[in-house]
Parts: structure tokens; sequence; C-alpha cells
């Protein structure tokens, strides 16, 4: 939301109140893909042996059906908030709202969730990426921008690398469990071969970011004060509980990469 609406305040495009929309409809899809996971693979039993943050089905602290309806009332608030932009902006937005959806349930839902089959990935940089930024951009400015797509890059970019090293933390587990994420899929030294390129290709987009905006963007590189020494615990070889401050850095490089760029939009 930061970077997308950075990028509508540098073409005069701002409109708060639907910025604030994208924002509760990017959170709520956060939260429910994050209880909808908890609940696929804890009934699937794939978090019986967990390495990183205890989960809520798989320890038994809360009942599957609870967990499951607070995936779907989450998707309601994303429904409603998206419902009232599409509204507002286009109705074609609907279809982007229900295929989010959907891509947020089956990451690890239904019979064959292609979380399990290394796309993981793939969805978390189209969603939490491209349709992320480029549509905070769209419903505030209904134009298409460059800049958006760029920006769109980078923070999809560490949003995977987040996925990235929490799959790598989890190829132990997984791999008994036949759970085949990507890091299952390429490997120990490939996966962190992909963690560190996806922070080399966050670096670019600031770059490209910039390009088509104003050099004062280059300020988003400051994100690689965290990205960076993250960078070297992953190709050191860290393995396990050492993988977690990993994820921490990640996330907070992630908004940082955001907010830096964004700020730089608005001055400009």
């Amino acid at each position: 939301m930061l970077a997308g609406t950075g990028v509508a305040a540098y073409v005069d495009g701002v409109v708060w109140w639907k910025a604030l929309l994208a924002l509760v409809v990017a959170l709520a899809l956060q939260v429910a893909v994050n209880y909808a996971n908890d609940y696929s693979d804890g009934i699937r039993g794939t978090d019986a042996d967990r390495v990183g943050p205890m989960r809520l089905v798989g320890s038994g602290a809360a009942p599957a059906a609870a967990v499951k309806r607070a995936a779907f009332l989450a998707f309601g608030v994303a429904g409603v908030a998206g419902l009232v932009l599409a509204a507002t902006t286009a109705w074609w937005l609907l279809a982007v709202g229900l295929v989010s959806t959907l891509a947020a349930w089956f990451y690890t839902g239904g019979s064959r969730p292609y979380g399990y089959l290394g796309l993981g990935e793939v969805m978390v940089f189209v969603f939490f990426g491209l349709v992320a930024v480029v549509g905070t951009t769209y419903v505030q400015t209904e134009t298409w921008e460059w800049a958006a797509l760029y920006a769109a890059v980078g923070v999809g970019a560490l949003a995977c690398a987040i996925l990235v090293a929490n799959n790598l933390r989890d190829i132990p587990t997984d791999t008994v469990s036949g759970k085949r994420t990507l890091a299952v899929l390429l490997g120990d030294r490939r996966t962190r071969v992909l963690y560190a390129a996806l922070v080399g290709l966050a670096a670019l987009a600031v770059v490209a970011v910039a390009a088509v905006t104003t050099w004062w963007v280059l300020v988003g590189l400051g994100f690689l004060v965290l990205a960076l020494p993250a960078s070297r615990t992953v190709l050191s070889g860290a393995t396990g509980p050492g993988l977690i401050p990993v994820l921490q850095a990640t996330g907070l490089a992630e908004l940082l990469w955001a907010a830096l760029v964004a700020a730089a939009l608005a001055v400009a």
C-alpha cells in the first residue's frame, strides 16, 4: 500500500480514502491467508513438528473450526472493502479480488494445494507484489504507471524472500511431511542463492523506479541496511532457529523499502 500510494502521490493522484481501503484489503487478505494456512496445514498434520512460531491448529491451541471461521471472517472484511473499491473504480476489479481470495485459500487448502507443489513464491510475488502495489496505484489514479509495476517487483521480491527463508528453515520437516515447497525442490544451496537473488532484484527495482520518476527514490536502497546482513546469514549456512532473525529482518526490509520509496515519491 505504501509503495502504490507513493506512486499515486508522484502523479498527483492520491485519494486517501481509497488508499486506506486498499490497506484494509491487503491486511485482511494477509490475515486470512495466515489463518487459512494454519487451518489447512494443521488438519493435514504438516505442522506437527514445527521449528518456527507456534501454529494454532497444529499445536492444539485452537480448534480447527474456529481458525477456519477466522479465515473466512478476514476474507469477508477484504471482500467488503474490495467491493467498495470496485464500485467506485471499475467493476472488473471484482474478478481480481475473487482470484486473489481463491489463491489465498488454495495455497495450502483443497485436495491439491499449489503451495505443496513449489508454486507458493509465484503466488506471493503476483498477489502481494504485483496485484497489491499496482492495484493500490490504479484504484487511486485509474491510470497505468510503469513506476507502480517496478515498485511492485521490488515489494514482491522481498515478500518472496520472506517465504523463501521460511521454507529454507523448514526443508527438513517439509521433506518428511511430503510438503514439496520450492525450497524442497531446489535444495538447500540453491534456495540460499535464490534468497540473495531476490534481495538483488529488490535493489534493482529501486533503480528502475528512480529511472522513471526521480533519482531521490535511490534513498530506497537504504533497505539494504537490513537485507544485506540477512543475506549474509542465509549464505553462511544458518539453519533452523538461526533463520528466524532472517525472517524478521526481511519483513522489516520490505517495510523499509516501501516506506523510503514512497516518501521520496511523495516529496518529489
